[in-house]
């Protein structure tokens, strides 16, 4: 069966960022796939510390184990798909997804391009501005992992205003809709041939 594995990256573990995530897995498994939902926001997190071990090693971990990364890791490395959704904190990305980008995108080139040809999705909630430096931090770590990164009828974000209620963007919600139909057929092509 064809996997995908989402991360929310939100500290409020059911907030925006989850509501997209939610509009997007309904989606994949009304086509048949396979869709789980990650909480890493407001995780405790350990940053990269630059110690090459993993390049060193070469066992599809990163050395500092007191954290969610290495869970994450295998997550990716099983999946068939990966989305990274993140609110946006200061126009970019939460401590916890820059985390999981930096760690796993190491370990992820360390081996032999773990990641490579799988197909990726970045999911950005913000309530006015900001979010298309969050959309582009995530997107980076797709482009030098060697992976299909996966596009929508608009850049993939949700936009919540002073309400702070995502529910209200109903062109965001479509989006995320496209985005998984995008995924999902992307995701059929590679596994049918």
């Amino acid at each position: 069966m064809v996997k995908v594995v989402a991360f929310n990256g939100s500290p409020r573990k059911h907030g925006n960022t989850y509501r997209l995530l939610k509009e997007i897995q309904a989606e994949l498994r009304a086509e048949d796939i396979e869709t789980e939902i990650i909480h890493i926001g407001g995780k405790k997190v350990i940053g990269c510390i630059a110690c090459d071990k993993c390049f060193e090693k070469k066992d599809e971990k990163c050395i500092l184990e007191k954290d969610f990364v290495n869970n994450a890791i295998l997550k990716m490395k099983e999946a068939d798909g990966i989305i990274i959704a993140s609110p946006t904190y200061f126009a970019d990305v939460t401590t916890e997804v820059k985390t999981l980008i930096d760690r796993a995108g190491f370990v992820g080139l360390a081996n032999d391009g773990m990641f490579s040809r799988k197909v990726g999705a970045a999911v950005v909630s913000a309530r006015r501005g900001g979010a298309i430096h969050a959309y582009d931090t995530i997107n980076h770590l797709f482009g030098i992992s060697n992976m299909i990164t996966v596009g929508s009828s608009y850049w993939n974000m949700g936009f919540s205003g002073n309400e702070n209620n995502v529910e209200n963007d109903e062109e965001g919600l479509k989006t995320m809709r496209d985005l998984a139909s995008n995924m999902a057929w992307i995701l059929k092509k590679i596994h049918a041939g």
